[in-house]
């Protein structure tokens, strides 16, 4: 019996309008960290040719069957720069100056026209890359950039060559806190 008062008491102040409460903050008054970081690709869009180098993936066949090594169908290389821009000084972001840049990855998913065309009946998309080169990891304040180039090899179950490179930027702050960018670059068909 008293569990079950206990049990109602809960549900009763659970409803009960909380006096002193902050009014809901607009959410056009909140800017999101993507807001903040501008990514340019060049060139844009992105241009690959057939790759020539001999670079190769496997592929595991499995049972005691031996596993194929196939060479990439396309190969690019591209530069982004990576920019702070003006919101990064907004008050709701609470930026620490210097930012920098931890780490980069991306992933290459077939495309027809821009669009993102998943795979179908358990195929995937392979893909290789390496970062070239960058001119630094360090954001000093609003408008500094950060220049990198990417090559990436891959091959896609539709054979073409159109595809939507994300690129995923990590950043922290002086303060220590992360955040996020992912940023999606075309290939031409």
């Amino acid at each position: 019996m008293m569990r079950r008062i206990a049990c109602v008491m809960t549900v009763l102040l659970a409803g009960a309008p909380m006096g002193g409460c902050q009014k809901a903050s607009d959410p056009d008054d909140v800017i999101s960290y993507d807001e903040i970081v501008d990514v340019a690709s060049n060139p844009s869009p992105v241009v690959a040719a057939a790759a020539t180098d001999g670079k190769t993936y496997r592929v595991v066949r499995g049972n005691n069957q031996p596993d194929d090594i196939l060479p990439y169908d396309w190969h690019t290389v591209f530069g982004v720069s990576v920019v702070l821009n003006a919101n990064a000084n907004d008050e709701d972001v609470d930026m620490a100056w210097p930012v920098k840049l931890t780490a980069t990855t991306l992933t290459v998913k077939q495309a027809s026209g821009g669009i993102v065309t998943p795979p179908t009946g358990g195929e995937t998309e392979k893909y290789e890359f390496v970062t070239l080169d960058a001119s630094g990891n360090t954001l000093a304040g609003v408008g500094n950039a950060v220049n990198l180039n990417f090559e990436v090899w891959y091959d896609l179950p539709n054979l073409k060559k159109e595809a939507v490179v994300t690129v995923n930027f990590s950043f922290i702050d002086d303060d220590g806190r992360s955040f996020q960018k992912s940023e999606d670059i075309l290939v031409a068909p």
